[in-house]
This record gives C-alpha cells, sequence and structure tokens, in this order.
C-alpha cells in the first residue's frame, strides 16, 4: 500500500536544485517557481553581476545561493557543482538551463560559430549531467531537465548551428533516459517557443536592424508561429519544469514537452 501523502507528492522540501543559466529569463522563473515548491536552489551563471541582482529577486523566497559557472569549461563546471554540493548538499535536480542562440545563413555560419553553439548548448548540458549523475544513481533518485527549445523539434532558417544542438540536446535526454529509467532518476526536456526573454529581445532588434521593420513588426512576426499570437511566459516554462521535477512525475521519462501554443505537436 502507498502511504504517501498527496503533500510528499507535491513537495520538493528537502531537494536542492541547480540551475544553470539561473540568473534571469526562463532560468530565473525556474529558480522562482522551485524555491517557491520547497527546494533549495543554487543558480549559476557567468557574470556575477547578473547573478547578484537574481540573488536581490529571489531574497525571501526560500534558501538560495550562486555559483559562477562557464558551461563550456568543463574545469569551471567541475569547481562550480563542488562549491553549491560543499554549501547545499547533493544535488537532486539539475535544470540545464543555460543556453545562447546565434542566427547566420548556413554558408555566412562559420566553424567558430558551429562550435561555440555546440559548446554552450550541447556540451554544456552534457558537462553538469556527468556532474550530478553518480550521486542521483547511488541515491535512487534524481530529477534532470533540460530546457532545449522547439528548435529541438523542427527545423528554423538562419539558425542551423542552434537548431543542431538543440536536437542533440534531445538526442542525450532520450538515451540518458533509458539508461536510468530503472534507477529511480528522470531525465526529459522541455522545449519552449519564442520566450519572452533576452534572447528574443536580441532576435528582435536582429530583425530591425537587418529588415527596416519596425520593433512591434518584428515581434509580431516572431509571434506569429505561435498559434496563440503571442509570446510564451518565462513562468510558463518554470513551471512545466517544476512539474517535472516533483516525485509525481516519476512516470515521465525521456519526453520533450513543447510549451509553445501548440506550435509544434
Amino acid at each position: 500500500m502507498n502511504t504517501q501523502t498527496r503533500e510528499d507528492k507535491t513537495t520538493l522540501a528537502g531537494k536542492h536544485a541547480l540551475v544553470t543559466g539561473g540568473g534571469k529569463g526562463i532560468g530565473l522563473a525556474i529558480a522562482s517557481t522551485l524555491l517557491e515548491q520547497g527546494a533549495a536552489v543554487t543558480i549559476s551563471g557567468r557574470n556575477e553581476h547578473t547573478l547578484q541582482d537574481a540573488m536581490r529577486y529571489l531574497h525571501g523566497k526560500g534558501s538560495v545561493s550562486y555559483v559562477l559557472m562557464d558551461v563550456t569549461d568543463l574545469h569551471s563546471v567541475q569547481q562550480a557543482f563542488e562549491h553549491a554540493i560543499v554549501r547545499k548538499g547533493r544535488v537532486d535536480i539539475l535544470i540545464n538551463n543555460a543556453g545562447q542562440a546565434v542566427s547566420a545563413p548556413f554558408l555566412k555560419t562559420s566553424a567558430d560559430m558551429w562550435q561555440q553553439m555546440m559548446a554552450v548548448n550541447l556540451s554544456g548540458a552534457f558537462h553538469c549531467t556527468q556532474q550530478v549523475l553518480p550521486a542521483m544513481l547511488e541515491v535512487g533518485w534524481g530529477r534532470i531537465v533540460n530546457v532545449a527549445s522547439t528548435a529541438a523539434l523542427t527545423g528554423y532558417a538562419y539558425v542551423a548551428a542552434y537548431c543542431a544542438a538543440k536536437h542533440g540536446v534531445l538526442g542525450m535526454t532520450r538515451a540518458l533516459a533509458l539508461e536510468v529509467a530503472s534507477k529511480g532518476v528522470t531525465v526529459n526536456a522541455v522545449c519552449p517557443g519564442y520566450t519572452e526573454t533576452d534572447m528574443v529581445a536580441d532576435a528582435v532588434a536582429n530583425i530591425v536592424a537587418k529588415t527596416g521593420r519596425t520593433d512591434e513588426q518584428a515581434r509580431t512576426d516572431l509571434a506569429a508561429g505561435n498559434p496563440q499570437k503571442r509570446f510564451v511566459q518565462p513562468d510558463e516554462v518554470a513551471h512545466s519544469v517544476a512539474w517535472l521535477c516533483q516525485p509525481a512525475a516519476a512516470a515521465m521519462n525521456g519526453q520533450a514537452i513543447a510549451v509553445a501554443g501548440g506550435e509544434v505537436m
């Protein structure tokens, strides 16, 4: 007989979550939501000023700290996780959110640009996952959520490198999910469409600069791919991520959940 209460299934109290790219945008929204659900949270990023601003925003919501981390640098990743574990204990929940998008026609995509997209979006998730998985397997519980993109599910013109990297993230998600399926650890991906973040603001600015469209026209064009004709909000992505972290979501494994208003089905 399962004596676990409903409260037990919906709380993350006693769990330590680490959110990469947690200083702003989707990562900051995820950190806030996990704190509200009782988890202790470590946010990471490359910019200490951004992380300190995030700490001020998160103040009073729960147990939160930050570590500097460049997900493309294995040594930086190893040091950051060591510091996070010393402060708050084993990482039970890993949110691989750090990401970057650069757009260019395929023939103008340099080898350096290609490698940068792979390093940030794919290798970064690989490095971080390797840091937490042994302890998760040892205790028989863990949640890994990779924040991918609808670019992991379909193609978009002028972002071949980004699409390839995010498709790689989804492939890694599915392969690892099968490896750990019987060991109490789940691995899933959340795939947002265009979301109201700095990344989208940069895309809008790029469209304006290259096409002469107004800011409003550029935003409307980007949002048009969403059947709801709007940008996804960071909190909407965060709640999807947090649900996958719940004990009650144990049967969710190897999934790619599109948070995109029906853009990808």
